[in-house]
């Protein structure tokens, strides 16, 4: 029986290089200079801090860094969830942007729900961080895909371990 795997991982190669690039930008820029704007990244945690001197440099430090991640990983910027800014020391301010990685529980079931509300004639089942959709026919496999794609736009999906 022909299957394969929805799932969401992160691209940690293409993420650091995207950050390395914001940060050499960053070191470059003449509007930059003497100031505390720069960027950080925590591999353990997926955790990547933004710091500026106040919320119009943090916002172009941002205007940076996203085009980065979308050239070296499109749909990457859709998977960060911006925490609020915070005030550090004196007038300078940082924010943390959480990368999510893999599909939660949440989003696994509206998967399942979104294949299984179509009527077609695949099962949709979660395994861990990964949909598993099993068919009769590739091409209802390939239908079902589509159908995914269409449906769930706010969060980047990978399609794999195609077996027929």
């Amino acid at each position: 029986m022909p299957s394969f795997d929805i799932t969401s991982e992160v691209d940690k190669v293409a993420l650091s290089n995207a950050i390395d690039t914001t940060s050499k930008q960053v070191g470059n820029r003449y509007d930059f200079k003497g100031t505390s704007a720069k960027v950080d990244f925590n591999e353990k945690d997926f955790v990547i801090t933004v710091y500026g001197d106040n919320d119009f440099q943090l916002d172009q430090v941002k205007d940076i860094l996203l085009p980065a991640m979308e050239k070296k990983e499109p749909d990457s910027a859709k998977r960060l969830e911006h925490k609020d800014v915070q005030t550090v020391s004196g007038d300078k301010v940082k924010q943390e942007l959480v990368i999510k990685d893999g599909i939660d529980n949440d989003l696994a079931k509206r998967l399942v729900k979104t294949i299984k509300d179509s009527r077609m004639k695949v099962q949709a089942s979660i395994q861990g961080e990964t949909v598993r959709v099993n068919g009769a026919k590739r091409d209802l496999l390939q239908d079902a895909i589509a159908l995914v794609k269409k449906s769930v736009t706010d969060f980047p999906l990978k399609f794999g371990n195609f077996r027929d």
